[in-house]
């Protein structure tokens, strides 16, 4: 999606019409249907469409009923009539977000329980940041889609088998998949899962533009995986979830929803193995910025600030001369969620676990805890590769609101800011010699 590239997939050899998108009569007697993730006017490289031949089109269910009440924790509008958030410029480390017990039964969508977030869908304004926790696979004659954004999905633990209308994908910890706006998808699971959810409420995903870089490096557009068509012809009592400005209804069919026999376009789930990702960074001193990791961007109205980058620190190879290499102290415009899939973040050795997640809020400082700091200002400077490591940021231009019940049900580290506890002043005077020197 927004790579330029355009797919198509058919299921049954010649379903897909060639040379004109809704004939009078599509073949093998299918319907044509449209779906549009921009307007009609974007320009060509920016337009978002695909066209699906299907067995029947979406129209034909039955009225949309409130279910409410079956997503206690999945919040998606973050203004200050929401009694359930909190504002905080605290520093906040989540524990690792606990797997459903196992008296309990929960599907992915019912395991959404929410973070932070900011703005509301119905202006299209914001994002929401969530976590998920399942131990069952949905219902399989259900599906859910979001009408309120983008998703992007990036499991931790257990693997996703994901049905969406285009097709299937399975999706393993280590990678990530987007499942566009009004897509409808349903999640199998074959053991305990979790991970993190960002919701995207303006605009879409894309990869980063490499600018000064150049053609290659970063994602490889080569690398995206869209599905191959699948679809069911089944009659059955079939029920689809839909988040509509915050809020939850379902809808009855009388088949699988599942039933796009062939489409083409260039608005499409995909799916992205990080283990692809050609990191840059520094090949002589100083530590670069993390923008240089930024591997998906959503543009905001200022081209050059992003509603959401989604950042990935992976395997590398730190090599930088007279460098403190660990990310330096800061203090940013922009709002931090990091999680961690894998291993040990380099600048948080302690409690910073695989499954747990942190938010350093606009212009809250933050940086590595006072122990890496030491040792890394004092450790002999040789290549070193960083191993079995894998964390990620949602970096937003937003300042988030957050769900209040995260910070008093247990879930919350408390000690996280004595991290910082005991730095001592190393400034002396009498230095004027060197600073010449050095200047």
């Amino acid at each position: 999606m927004g790579f330029g590239n355009y797919f198509e997939s058919e299921a049954r050899e010649g379903s897909l019409i060639k040379g004109q998108n809704n004939p009078q009569k599509c073949p093998k007697d299918l319907y044509a249907e449209q779906i549009n993730g921009t307007s009609f006017t974007q320009p060509r490289h920016l337009n978002l469409r695909t066209w699906m031949y299907k067995l029947k089109p979406t129209v034909g269910h039955s009225k949309h009923t409130s279910v409410d009440d079956e997503f206690p924790n999945f919040y998606s509008s973050f203004d200050d009539k929401n009694e359930n958030l909190i504002v905080t410029p605290d520093q906040l480390r989540w524990k690792p977000f606990p797997l459903p017990k196992e008296n309990e039964k929960i599907d992915f969508i019912h395991g959404i329980y929410t973070y932070a977030g900011a703005g509301s869908p119905d202006m299209k304004a914001g994002l929401g940041i969530h976590m998920y926790s399942c131990n069952v696979s949905m219902d399989e004659n259900t599906a859910y889609y979001s009408a309120d954004g983008d998703t992007l999905i990036v499991p931790q633990k257990g693997t996703l088998d994901v049905t969406t209308e285009l097709g299937k994908f399975i999706v393993t910890p280590w990678e990530f998949c987007v499942i566009p706006r009004g897509i409808k998808f349903h999640v199998a699971i074959d053991e305990p899962s979790r991970g993190y959810i960002c919701e995207l409420y303006r605009g879409h995903f894309r990869p980063i533009e490499r600018g000064p870089i150049g053609s290659n490096g970063m994602a490889n557009e080569r690398d995206f995986l869209t599905p191959v068509a699948f679809f069911e012809d089944k009659t059955c009592d079939f029920k689809v979830y839909c988040k509509f400005i915050g809020k939850f209804f379902t809808s009855e069919y009388d088949r699988s929803v599942f039933d796009v026999v062939a489409w083409h376009g260039n608005y499409v789930p995909f799916k992205y193995n990080i283990k692809h990702y050609n990191t840059i960074g520094t090949i002589t001193f100083d530590h670069p910025d993390p923008s240089i990791f930024t591997l998906l961007s959503a543009a905001s109205d200022d081209p050059y600030t992003s509603v959401c980058d989604f950042v990935v620190f992976n395997p590398r190879w730190l090599v930088g001369e007279d460098t403190f290499r660990p990310p330096y102290y800061h203090r940013n415009t922009m709002t931090e969620f990091m999680g961690n899939i894998d291993g040990v973040y380099d600048a948080k050795e302690e409690g910073f676990s695989p499954g747990s997640a942190s938010l350093h809020s606009c212009m809250s400082g933050h940086g590595p805890e006072y122990k890496v700091f030491e040792k890394s200002s004092n450790v002999e400077l040789k290549p070193q590769k960083l191993e079995n490591t894998l964390s990620f940021m949602f970096e937003t231009c937003f300042i988030m609101r957050v769900n209040k019940n995260s910070i008093s049900e247990g879930r919350l580290d408390e000690k996280y800011i004595d991290c910082w506890k005991g730095m001592k002043k190393l400034y002396k005077e009498g230095d004027e010699k060197d600073i010449k020197e050095m200047s």
